[in-house]
């Protein structure tokens, strides 16, 4: 088998701009066939056997020149090639006559603690935070179903299936992509680390349902296997789902990608938040709100499950619309601004979703757990953890509805246990003791928090000085003894020790529930 050649399209001027240029129409066809052949250990192997072509016309202007092919007499001197490389450049050459569109360009991904801009945080997308609501159609995610790759003597077996992942192992989707020969995609609803959501119409039943396609890396796809199983524990012992956790209605393995099928919702509570300026929900809101979430993790806590993540990304309502109120006048801001409003939803009804973290209670339990916001400080300390640290992650949440933003607006542990005792109140003594043995670099003598460093810097003093004291976050109002209570609960969340934190089960007979629903200032 001889060398060849393959004609391009490239200018001779080499100041001229480089320009994506369409494929030239008069460069030669190139005959190529597939044989096997026995190698030198006699093993069989499929190979592109690939004709030579006549020269090209030295003088032809839809030519270009190389020293490396053509030499000064215009003889034609085949390069020196190995048959992978041939092959390569056929295959190339021969898809340029129908050339892709340029790809569009990937956001990369945010980090997973996010970054504190202004007086909002802003957090990495996990799960259902709001994207873009259409795609690019035609995508490589169009590729034959698993089933039709697998099925004999079709036409699609016989050749290899596109690749469906992007280089960062994400599945590409596509408008109207079929997944699993079932599941007609819509619109994407977000992306993480862990992989995408879609909407998709399910087409046995006509139904609306969401899908997380997990990317095709092996720690995704094992940790996804992990929340199928927690997900069909809770579905098990709570079918008619009384206790608001996220159902899943069908899971599968397709182009190795884990996808898990459930209900279709609205927005995290978080996306809320943001879409409505950052502006607190209603106290009658907050109420039910809290109700509802601290029987949810009851209900896993009573199953020994330990969620590990409870955040608003997290919590998704399952109607998101809204009607506008006008804000009071000390809300509205600037005096000569425009008239605001705020979104008030029309429904409190939540899902609790994500439970790709959550663990057993007698199984493995990693060193750090929880996104850093709404981290138990017994997690900063490395003093192990269990059911609290969910509670005190409900303590963060529930302040957070009230005031519209995150209570902990921090990255550095040091830091972060400073916060808190700003919020909380010293350390008490023996959780401090454990601590400075776990920790003792967060710690001077008589296992005080050392704070501030001498390495601490201005900002980070003046944003520890700035955090106020629960009592401030949350004051008492006249005529309203859901105030206190409500203030009572959040410190009985918030508890530096574990030990001494009210229990999520016990929270729920918190007189906070037992009086009048609060009223709205």
């Amino acid at each position: 088998m001889s060398g060849i050649t393959v004609t391009t399209n490239e200018t001779a001027t080499p100041s001229a701009p480089r320009k994506r240029k369409r494929p030239n129409q008069n460069t030669y066809p190139i005959a190529w066939s597939e044989v096997k052949e026995i190698d030198p250990h006699g093993r069989t192997r499929e190979v592109i056997v690939i004709e030579d072509t006549p020269p090209p016309t030295p003088h032809s202007p839809t030519t270009s020149i190389r020293s490396a092919v053509f030499n000064t007499s215009s003889s034609y001197i085949p390069p020196i090639r190995t048959r992978a490389q041939a092959a390569a450049a056929a295959v190339n050459t021969a898809s340029m006559s129908a050339a892709a569109p340029p790809t569009r360009k990937r956001k990369r991904e945010q980090q997973e603690d996010g970054e504190v801009t202004g007086s909002h945080v802003k957090r990495a997308y996990v799960p259902n935070a709001t994207a873009p609501t259409s795609f690019p159609s035609g995508s490589a995610a169009t590729a034959p179903t698993d089933e039709a790759a697998k099925t004999p003597g079709s036409s699609q077996a016989s050749t290899k299936a596109p690749s469906c992942d992007d280089k960062e192992g994400h599945y590409i989707v596509a408008v109207d992509d079929v997944i699993y020969d079932r599941y007609r995609t819509v619109r994407l609803l977000g992306q993480g680390t862990f992989g995408k959501v879609v909407e998709a119409v399910d087409t046995h039943t006509g139904r609306s349902v969401a899908v997380k396609i997990i990317r095709a890396i092996p720690k995704y796809r094992d940790a996804s296997k992990i929340e199928v199983r927690v997900l069909n524990k809770l579905k098990e012992r709570d079918p008619l789902n009384k206790h608001n956790c996220i159902h899943l209605l069908d899971w599968f393995d397709h182009r190795n990608h884990i996808c898990l099928v459930s209900e279709l919702l609205g927005i995290c509570v978080y996306d809320f938040l943001k879409d409505n300026d950052f502006q607190p929900f209603s106290r009658r809101h907050i109420h039910a709100f809290a109700k509802q979430l601290l029987d949810s993790v009851a209900f896993l806590h009573d199953l020994r499950l330990v969620h590990t993540d409870l955040k608003p990304e997290n919590i998704l309502l399952v109607d998101s619309t809204y009607t506008n109120a006008p804000l009071s006048p000390y809300q509205k801001g600037s005096r000569n601004g425009p008239p605001k409003t705020k979104r008030i939803l029309r429904s409190t009804a939540i899902r609790l979703i994500d439970f790709g973290s959550a663990t057993f209670e007698d199984e493995y339990h990693s060193t750090v757990v929880s996104t850093r916001h709404y981290r138990a400080p017994e997690i900063i300390l490395g003093l192990g953890w269990s059911y609290p640290c969910d509670a005190f992650s409900l303590g963060c949440i529930l302040v957070e509805f009230f005031t519209g933003v995150a209570l902990f607006q921090t990255h550095d542990n040091l830091e972060h246990l400073a916060m808190m005792e700003n919020v909380m109140g010293k350390l008490p003594e023996r959780f401090a003791r454990a601590g400075a043995k776990s920790k003792p670099e967060f710690f001077k003598e008589g296992a005080k928090l050392d704070w501030p460093k001498a390495k601490a810097t201005r900002q980070s003093k003046k944003d520890v000085r700035a955090t106020k004291s629960l009592a401030e976050i949350i004051p008492p109002i006249h005529g309203d003894p859901s105030s206190r209570a409500f203030l009572d609960l959040v410190k009985q969340l918030l508890t530096f020790d574990p030990a001494q934190r009210i229990t999520v089960r016990d929270a729920l007979s918190h007189p906070y529930f037992t009086l009048h629903e609060p009223l709205d200032p």
